[in-house]
């Protein structure tokens, strides 16, 4: 059955390969976004479908339409983006948060917060289960997104508890691939198009500290099934994300070695708060969505390279 599916942040990179994913699906498909980090060229292929909708919103403001589903992927997501302006990066994840599950409670629908990792913080248990607390500071450069998904966390909760809202979230760990945006920032985009251009690669710190990377079609594939889990544990956060670890030195060594390229590694300084390692515990999300990522890093890699070699040679 067809359904009416709202995804904020549909213009963005994961919520893109999203809003493609259920339309293929064969649903319609409402991508609101206010494009203070989506971007349309991410999108631009989905604009002949007639069962897709773009609306230029901000979920800061209140908004009334009548769907059958919510995924809240509404927020800056890397350190670049979401630092420079951590005010609106909090209200996002919490006047945005508050507008879009009083929409699922008004509605009867189920809604899915795409919440992350980084509510870990720099964590002291290895790998991170969804029984951890985390070890978050609270007054750091990181805390504008870091205690924003905590926050946006407790709503959904809450509104559960008390309004009996259908909630599910996402703890969404590194994830990778096309649609990324060159400049954000993150790990993989910035060794590969630093790889590509010929220039050094930059690590912060030693580059022993490690990161799992998931790729982006397989973070979708676990979104989905959650959605649409009906099991009672599906209103409790299920982490998404590659198990299998990497130091930044060896990623920026493997990057340079599939690229062919004459980069040399260079390393500065580390910036404050930067966790050491991250990693999921996927058990829960194993058993209750079946679910376990199927891409292999070198193939989500090669495919991120070729992304982002095209996007070099148009610009």
């Amino acid at each position: 059955m067809k359904k009416r599916i709202l995804i904020t942040g549909g213009a963005g990179f994961i919520g893109s390969h999203l809003c493609k994913r259920l339309l293929d699906q064969e649903n319609e498909v409402i991508c609101l976004d206010n494009f203070f980090t989506g971007r349309k060229e991410n999108i631009i292929g989905l604009l002949g479908n007639p069962y897709f909708e773009i609306i230029r919103h901000d979920v800061c403001l209140p908004n009334f339409l009548e769907v059958d589903q919510i995924y809240n992927l509404a927020c800056p997501a890397s350190p670049v983006s979401y630092q420079r302006d951590p005010v609106q990066t909090v209200k996002v994840s919490v006047m945005g948060v508050i507008n879009m599950v009083g929409m699922a409670k008004r509605l009867g629908i189920p809604i899915l917060q795409a919440s992350t990792s980084e509510i870990y913080g720099d964590p002291i248990t290895h790998p991170q289960s969804e029984s951890y607390w985390g070890n978050v500071n609270c007054n750091g450069p990181r805390s504008c997104y870091d205690e924003g998904k905590r926050c946006a966390e407790t709503l959904l909760c809450d509104y559960h508890r008390q309004h009996n809202v259908q909630i599910r979230i996402a703890r969404i760990f590194n994830t990778y691939g096309p649609h990324m945006d060159m400049g954000d920032g993150r790990v993989v985009s910035n060794f590969i198009v630093q790889a590509l251009k010929g220039e050094d690669i930059t690590i912060y710190g030693t580059g022993e500290q490690t990161r799992s990377f998931c790729y982006v079609d397989d973070t979708v594939d676990a979104l989905i099934r959650l959605m649409n889990s009906d099991a009672p544990e599906a209103t409790t956060p299920v982490n998404v994300g590659n198990p299998s670890e990497r130091t930044m030195r060896e990623l920026a060594e493997y990057v340079v070695e599939v690229t062919e390229s004459d980069s040399t590694i260079i390393f500065m300084e580390r910036p404050e708060d930067d966790p050491n390692q991250r990693c999921p515990d996927i058990e829960k999300a194993h058993r209750l969505l079946k679910w376990k990522p199927n891409t292999t890093f070198e193939v989500g890699i090669e495919k991120s390279i070729a992304y982002f070699r095209g996007q070099l040679n148009r610009r």
